[in-house]
């Protein structure tokens, strides 16, 4: 006899689905706003309006981050929740849980973008926030994940489809990412300082930029994709067997790939060498799962012709292929010594970010919002000069980049015949890259035009359509998940209906690299030698440093001279591992648009931006005052709210206090002269700016900036290079 099967019947939560669809729209809005400006401030420095808040420092972090978490980060929790619920068969574990994670996460936006714009921030990339709204992320994920495993708990299927493996992964690697980097102590409410220093920051810093790529912007739509493209096309996913294989090679791999972001730093060779040699094995795990996807459409291409939807997931993947390949090359060091400082990783992020998140965003929502609504999509017309309008938006926004890495790279590293640097000014390979930046901006251009269309479309849609928030639905229940099957069954299948097993699994895959890679850092002494020479910054010198932070400097100057000829020859001494040993958090930089600053306060003869002298107060205070004065062809904005900014001297014994804790070797009760050491020193850069007729209070900004700068560098001054 068979069993009677009891049928259970439940609804959807499409409620959910349709306000993350909505944050989506809104926060995607505002992301390519706001990254539209920065671009025209690279090209024409007076968009940078000669505000505190609209600076290129301040504008930057607030689209990196406004992109990821809320443009990315919305539509991935908006397609999770839908897909989800349909594969396990199951409503969402919990309607208040869902809420709460919806308006936390929206409140975590909000908070980040007043924020990074007050010049509150980490100074470290992707992970700029401060403690308290780390604290909240970490909440709202937890709510995320607890959400999810809940559903996966109640399901009524019995095996777990390979999109939830993906979400599994994304909830699990995102968690230790965010937990180890977030580390911090605070100092004041919007002010802490990370417990790494120096190398150790920059490798945890590092582990985790990559691997928020990782697990942010790549596993979970990797997930997306293996629901919504076979949905799509009205197709099976290609190959059951290789999107085992794509999943588990590709979540251990990825972990231990973060040291390629720091090759010829000062850095171990061994970090080194793993970041290189995992970075090159992950080419195969990442191709994989494109063709898994390509091939799905098999006999499905007349229907990609003809619909936009598709046509975005074929775009998707294929830039996920470009990107996964050009990745791992560009972890090569005779590769990585041209792209890295240059336009080159940043065209290699917009080709990800626009083509493999953009793509599978637009195509998702193309398919997501007519069935959300029970109606047709608006215009398919619309949607498909969308695709069109920002495919090419895409390739005039990452070509000009490539064109200016190499024309850039080229000038940097070019000798007279007589052995001297041709353009020795890092200035002058600037000025020769700024058509580029021109072209570049008429890409975003298309490509917001393209994603107004796309606005247009969808809220046309959800206008003739009509959702119901709670879908009604039915399924058999699940009898006895648990129970080993018969004969035959595969090992992964068995681990297919244990959803705490496999997930202990997942957490095993992604700590393993992390853990072999981070934990002899921070624990072997001998791994960061010491300089004796470098000594802790002075309070005025910290000030100066967290201002440096606060304004977004690092966004455009690195302080981190590679062992390479042209840069030696240009900035100086290649940096030591020991150099940087109180530096919470640390400086190095991804991208120069501006010249290296490490020696910037050197004292010897050595050329610094093209110049052998030693830059004076008054030099520095010109420079951040009226920068067009100093190089008619600059592209650095002004900054003079520096001279205007009081400095907050209370906290200076609080962040003292701070780094005593941390390991800096400040004398026992420093804190308590801090203030006077602080305006000791500050007077004496005071006097020096007036003896060249500039007035100004010893506590503003500028003056500690002032101090930082000249500090850069001095220390190891005439140090032999094996001390």
């Amino acid at each position: 006899m068979h069993r009677i099967m009891e049928i259970q019947k439940f609804k959807y939560d499409n409620a959910i689905v349709k306000n993350f669809t909505i944050a989506t729209i809104v926060w995607g809005v505002v992301a390519l706003t706001v990254g539209l400006l920065a671009a025209l401030q690279l090209a024409w420095p007076a968009f940078n309006l000669g505000l505190e808040y609209t600076s290129f420092g301040r504008v930057r972090p607030v689209h990196t981050n406004a992109v990821i978490f809320a443009f990315i980060g919305n539509a991935m929790f908006a397609g999770i929740y839908y897909s989800l619920q349909r594969v396990l068969k199951a409503r969402l574990f919990n309607d208040i849980i869902s809420k709460v994670h919806f308006w936390s996460w929206q409140l975590i936006i909000v908070l980040a973008a007043v924020t990074l714009l007050l010049g509150f921030t980490t100074g470290k990339e992707y992970a700029e926030l401060e403690w308290p709204i780390d604290i909240l992320i970490a909440v709202s994920w937890v709510l995320f994940g607890w959400n999810m495993i809940g559903t996966i708990i109640k399901r009524r299927v019995k095996h777990i489809y390979a999109a939830v493996w993906w979400y599994l992964a994304t909830f699990l690697g995102v968690a230790v990412l965010h937990i180890v980097n977030s580390v911090e102590i605070p100092v004041s409410l919007l002010k802490s300082y990370p417990v790494y220093a120096g190398a150790q920051d920059a490798l945890v810093q590092w582990w985790y930029g990559h691997n928020a790529v990782a697990f942010f912007l790549t596993t979970p739509w990797l997930g997306l994709m293996y629901y919504y493209l076979p949905k799509a096309s009205n197709r099976p996913i290609y190959s059951y067997q290789l999107s085992i294989i794509h999943f588990w090679t590709l979540i251990f791999l990825y972990m231990w790939t973060g040291p390629h972001h720091l090759l010829y730093n000062a850095l171990p060779d061994w970090l080194q060498a793993l970041g290189v040699t995992f970075s090159i094995m992950l080419i195969a795990p990442s191709w994989g799962g494109m063709i898994n996807g390509l091939l799905t459409l098999r006999g499905a291409w007349d229907a990609v012709r003809d619909r936009a939807d598709l046509k975005f997931m074929v775009v998707a993947l294929i830039a996920y292929g470009m990107a996964t390949f050009e990745g791992p090359m560009m972890a090569l060091k005779t590769v990585n010594s041209i792209s890295h400082f240059t336009d080159w990783t940043v065209a290699h992020t917009h080709i990800a970010g626009m083509g493999w998140n953009g793509g599978l965003i637009f195509g998702m929502m193309y398919w997501l919002v007519p069935r959300l609504f029970k109606t047709k999509l608006y215009s398919s017309k619309l949607a498909n000069a969308h695709f069109w309008i920002a495919t090419l938006g895409i390739l005039l926004f990452a070509i000009p980049l490539y064109w200016a890495a190499i024309t850039q790279w080229l000038m940097l590293k070019e000798y007279t015949p007589t052995g001297s640097l041709a353009y020795p000014n890092f200035l002058e390979t600037t000025i020769q890259i700024l058509p580029m930046y021109a072209f570049r901006v008429v890409g975003g251009v298309l490509f917001f035009t393209g994603f107004l269309l796309f606005l247009f479309n969808i809220v046309k849609t959800m206008a003739i359509g009509k959702m119901e928030a709670n879908e009604d639905s039915e399924a058999p229940a699940l009898v006895n998940p648990q129970k080993r099957n018969v004969a035959g069954e595969t090992v992964h299948r068995w681990l297919e209906r244990r959803g705490v097993r496999f997930s202990i699994f997942v957490f095993i895959a992604v700590a393993i690299g992390g853990a072999v890679e981070i934990i002899p850092l921070l624990s072997v002494e001998s791994n960061i030698p010491k300089i004796e020479a470098v000594k802790p910054y002075t309070p005025l010198e910290l000030t100066g440093r967290d201002i440096y932070i606060s304004n977004g400097c690092y966004n455009c100057h690195s302080q981190q001279i590679r062992p390479l000829r042209w840069e030696t020859d240009r900035y100086g001494e290649y940096s030591k591992i020991g150099e940087f040993v109180y530096d919470h958090p640390f400086q190095w930089g991804s991208r120069r648009t501006g010249p290296d600053l490490a020696r910037a306060g050197y004292l010897g003869d050595v050329s610094i931006g093209g110049s052998t002298t030693y830059k004076t107060a008054v030099w520095h205070y010109n420079h951040f005052m009226k920068p067009l004065e100093m190089n008619p062809q600059t592209i650095m904005p002004a900054y003079p709210w520096l001279a205007e900014n009081d400095v907050v001297l209370d906290l200076i014994p609080k962040k003292i206090k701070v780094m005593k804790t941390l390991g800096v070797p400040y004398a026992d009760g420093f804190e308590e002269l801090a203030i006077n050491d602080y305006m000791k020193q500050a007077n004496g850069i005071v006097q020096e700016l007036k003896a060249s007729g500039v007035e100004v209070e010893p506590n503003k900004e500028v003056v500690a900036l002032i101090a930082y700068l000249h500090k850069l560098g001095k220390d190891i001054s005439g140090v032999d290079e094996d001390e």
